[in-house]
C-alpha cells in the first residue's frame, strides 16, 4: 500500500521543476515516516538531474539533505518515537550484512547502497528524494538532530556536513604536529568549502581557504579561517610548496592536480570530496615525491553522521544558508551553479501548501 505527497519532480533535464504527486510507502515494522521541514539544495541533486553524471530515472524528485519530525513509526520501532526531530541524508538502505555495513560504513556497502533517490530500492522502485512533504526510511539511516539546531541550517549537514567532516576526522585535521595545529588548506569556499572551514576550525586546525579570487575573503575569516589565498597570483604555488599537511578539495572542476599536490609537505594528504564531470590529469611523480596521499572519501556511515550533528551542536556550526520557496527552485539552481548562494540554499516545505499539482 502506498499514499501519496506533494513533491518537485522534473520530467527530463532540460524541464522545470513541477509539483507533483509522489507516491510513498506505507511504513513497514522497520521504517520511519518522516514530516519534512526543510530539504537542502546539493550540487550533487544538480548533477544528477541535469544527467551531468549520466542518464537519471525520470520522473524524478531529488534531496538528500531532509531534516524533519518524525510523524508515525513501524510497528518494531523502538528507538524513534512520533514527534522526533530527524534527519536523514544520502542513504536510505544498504545490506547491512557485508564488512562494511557491519563497520559502520554503510556508505561503503559490498551489495550496494541504495541511494536517498534515483537509485533502485529493495523493491525494485526507483527511490524519491526530499523536495517533498514526507518521506518514509528504514529506521537504520535515520539520524537525531540535536534541539541546538534548527530544520534549515540542519538539513545540509547531512550531506554538506558529513563530507566534509568523514575525511577531516579521518586523516586527523585536529592533531598536533609537534605541538603546533596541523596547517589545513580548504580548497574551494562553497556549499562544502564553508562547512569544512568552520569543522575543522572546531578540530584545532590552522586553517588557510585557497581560492581563485579574494572576492570571499571577508567571509573566509568570519568562518574561522587564519587566512585566505588567491591561487591565481604570480609565483602562488611555488610560494606556499610544501606549505600543509592536509588540502580538503572541495571543487568540482576541472584544476591541475599536481600543483596543488606540491604544495603538500612530505606525507601530506590530499582529500577529494568534489566530484567534476571531467577526466583529471595527475603525474604520479606528485605523490611519489615525499610520499604524499591522494585519496577519495565519499559522505560517511551513519554512526558518524550522527557524531557529525552531535559534534556541530556542541561547536555551534550550522550551514551559512539562505531559504527559498518551491517556486525558486529552478532558478536556485542556476544561481548555484554560478556561485551566487552563499553558501547553501535550503527549500521550505511549508510553501507547499496550497500549491497545486501539475
Amino acid at each position: 500500500m502506498t499514499f501519496t505527497v506533494k513533491a518537485l519532480q522534473k520530467t527530463g533535464p532540460d524541464q522545470p521543476f513541477r509539483v507533483a504527486n509522489i507516491e510513498r510507502r506505507d511504513p513497514r515494522p522497520d521504517d520511519v515516516v518522516i514530516d519534512i521541514k526543510a530539504a537542502g539544495i546539493c550540487h550533487s541533486d544538480i548533477h544528477t538531474i541535469r544527467n551531468e553524471w549520466g542518464e537519471a530515472h525520470f520522473p524524478l524528485t531529488v534531496g538528500h539533505e531532509i531534516a524533519g519530525v518524525v510523524e508515525a513509526v513501524g510497528s518494531d520501532i523502538t528507538d524513534w518515537k512520533v514527534g522526533d526531530r530527524v534527519g536523514v541524508g544520502c542513504m536510505v538502505n544498504s545490506c547491512g550484512e557485508c564488512e562494511e555495513c557491519r563497520a559502520g560504513q554503510e556508505q561503503n556497502c559490498l551489495n550496494g547502497q541504495v541511494g536517498t533517490y534515483n537509485s533502485t530500492d529493495v523493491d525494485d522502485t526507483i527511490t524519491q528524494g526530499g523536495y517533498a512533504e514526507k518521506v518514509v526510511v528504514n529506521e537504520r539511516f535515520v539520524c537525531r538532530i540535536p534541539d541546538a539546531l534548527d530544520f534549515d541550517v540542519a538539513a545540509p549537514l547531512l550531506c554538506a556536513g558529513i563530507t566534509t567532516y568523514a575525511p577531516l576526522n579521518r586523516w586527523g585535521a585536529g592533531e598536533s604536529k609537534d605541538g603546533a595545529p596541523k596547517k589545513v588548506a580548504i580548497l574551494g569556499l562553497g556549499g562544502l568549502g564553508h562547512m569544512g572551514v568552520q569543522i575543522a576550525v572546531a578540530m584545532g586546525a590552522d586553517v588557510t581557504v585557497l581560492s581563485r579570487t579574494l572576492n570571499k575573503e571577508k567571509a573566509a575569516l568570519e568562518l574561522g579561517a587564519q587566512q585566505m589565498l588567491a591561487t591565481t597570483e604570480d609565483d602562488f604555488f611555488s610560494e606556499h610548496r610544501g606549505e600543509f599537511d592536509l588540502i580538503l578539495n572541495t571543487i568540482s572542476a576541472d584544476i591541475p592536480v599536481d600543483k596543488y599536490l606540491s604544495l603538500l609537505k612530505p606525507r601530506g594528504v590530499m582529500t577529494v570530496v568534489g566530484m567534476p564531470p571531467e577526466k583529471q590529469q595527475l603525474s604520479f611523480a606528485s605523490v611519489i615525491g615525499g610520499a604524499k596521499v591522494l585519496a577519495g572519501s565519499m559522505i560517511g556511515g551513519i554512526a558518524e553522521t550522527q557524531e557529525m550533528l552531535d559534534f556541530c551542536a556542541k561547536h555551534d556550526i550550522a550551514a551559512k544558508i539562505e531559504t527559498v520557496s518551491i517556486d525558486e527552485a529552478d532558478v536556485t539552481y542556476d544561481r548555484v551553479v554560478a556561485g551566487d548562494v552563499y553558501f547553501r540554499a535550503v527549500i521550505d516545505t511549508a510553501t507547499f501548501d496550497g500549491a497545486e499539482v501539475a
